[in-house]
């Protein structure tokens, strides 16, 4: 835990982001939705299970990303 302090007095604590789990850093972002140090810092480290998708640079890429996303959505409408 990182201590801030302000003219000698102790404001509050706040936590290496660094040292946390991505579990422990997701949980500590929905309890301190303001702190966008660690919103920042979550959104960076991904997630490494998710699937990595390249910018389409033709428009067979564009009409394959359509496609995926097409069955993204309907998979999700269930």
């Amino acid at each position: 835990m990182l201590k801030l302090e302000v003219n000698g007095d102790l404001m509050m604590t706040k936590p290496d982001l660094k040292k946390m789990t991505r579990q422990q850093l997701r949980s500590y972002v929905l309890a301190h939705r303001e702190d966008d140090d660690a919103i920042e810092a979550l959104i960076k480290r991904g997630n490494a299970g998710s699937p990595k998708y390249l910018f389409p640079q033709t428009e067979e890429d564009v009409q394959q990303m359509a496609e995926i996303l097409r069955k993204k959505w309907e998979s999700n409408q269930v």
